[in-house]
């Protein structure tokens, strides 16, 4: 539980689903390796013969924050199985699934999913059933009644279910989207997951260390008087700054306007949105080569306007760079795998998010005043695809 706020006070709040999913997250994690390694071998038996398929596409796939699960693991599959990987929003697919799929090539489609049942996950899985003539699924989801885990076809399908914990009440995903992250990354080295556990392990005591040291100085951050927030990350950490900027943003009731981008990406031409009024955030890699870049846009951001307050996220000290505020995950110089990374990189958006919402009087659980947005998505219209299919 957050170190500053009694159970009776979240509870009064209208914060205590956000408050105990965001505090829980370490504990789900560990929770998360078990069950994996539980259904391992069946998992092995299911995607070992796909992954020797000639040709085989992975295409991960979500909407909204589970469509950014893939953003990250896009390039981690792609490096660790050697295989052709890309992310793909449920979004996209179901308005134009024909720049997609590829009829004739092996197709193995990763759902993310928090409930299973946003119209448009499951358009996309019907719409890949139609399209592709050698699909399969794996169904990664944290609901066992969704309509993704109900109707999956055992013919071409896998389900790994979360544990009951990963799926959230309350409106912003947070254990659901870390957890689901982690089980998409643990899978990308599936042969060696009886290794990773002391990882995981490392990985929960980041996420402690982040609740615990930093929950303070997160708070006083997010009473500042900005009205804009920046969310940097290289490469794989572009999904988590994608995330992350909207974790802030829908906790704020879009009172913050939040943006995202890479490091270099921020040069050419959104830089201009920093101004007097703007936090940045800058979700550091602990890889030294990309660290090069990173710290270079920093500093030369500090050398003119660097807007209210800058936040710092790393695994390791980085000399060079004075944020106002640096969150620093291990300070006994060991280092964790970056894809790893990615996982506790969030919590400090989570976390900033959940106190803006409640210095806006908001309820973080259902900080959405108008009902403009909600849970599950409400009000998408599914229509028949009637355009003839090509032969790809």
């Amino acid at each position: 539980m957050f170190p500053d706020i009694s159970y009776s006070d979240l509870k009064d709040l209208g914060a205590l689903n956000t408050g105990q999913e965001i505090a829980g997250q370490p504990e789900l994690w560990l929770k998360t390796f078990q069950f994996l390694t539980i259904v391992k071998d069946e998992l092995r038996r299911f995607l070992d013969p796909l992954f020797q398929k000639p040709g085989l596409q992975i295409l991960f796939t979500g909407a909204g924050t589970s469509a950014f699960i893939g953003e990250v693991l896009q390039g981690v599959f792609q490096k660790n199985l050697g295989l052709v990987s890309r992310a793909v929003a449920t979004t996209d697919i179901v308005t134009h699934p024909e720049y997609y799929f590829l009829r004739q090539t092996p197709t193995l489609l990763i759902s993310f999913a928090r409930s299973g049942n946003s119209p448009e996950s499951i358009k996309t899985v019907e719409l890949a059933n139609e399209f592709c003539d050698d699909i399969h699924h794996l169904i990664i989801t944290c609901n066992a009644n969704g309509h993704l885990a109900q109707k999956a076809n055992p013919a071409n399908s896998f389900v790994f279910l979360l544990p009951p914990e990963a799926n959230d009440q309350s409106l912003a995903m947070t254990g659901s989207f870390t957890s689901m992250l982690l089980s998409g990354l643990l899978i990308s080295r599936l042969d060696e997951l009886h290794l990773l556990e002391g990882t995981v392990e490392t990985l929960a005591d980041y996420g402690h260390k982040v609740l615990s040291q930093y929950a303070l100085p997160i708070k006083q951050a997010a009473q500042l008087p900005f009205k804009r927030a920046v969310f940097l990350g290289s490469g794989i950490f572009q999904g988590v700054a994608r995330e992350s900027h909207l974790k802030l943003q829908e906790l704020t009731d879009g009172k913050v306007i939040c943006k995202f981008d890479t490091f270099l990406g921020f040069r050419h031409g959104p830089k201009a949105v920093i101004d007097s009024e703007t936090l940045m955030v800058y979700i550091f890699s602990n890889r030294r080569y990309p660290q090069l870049y990173e710290m270079d846009l920093v500093k030369s951001i500090y050398r003119g306007q660097k807007g209210i307050f800058g936040i710092a996220i790393s695994e390791s000290e980085l000399p060079g760079i004075k944020p106002e505020l640096k969150i620093i995950l291990n300070e006994n110089h060991t280092s964790l795998g970056e894809e790893f990374l990615t996982v506790v990189s969030v919590l400090p958006a989570q976390m900033l998010g959940f106190y803006k919402s409640l210095f806006f009087d908001l309820e973080p659980d259902q900080p959405s005043v108008s009902g403009a947005i909600s849970r599950v998505v409400q009000g998408v219209k599914l229509y028949p695809y009637e355009q003839k299919l090509e032969k790809a």
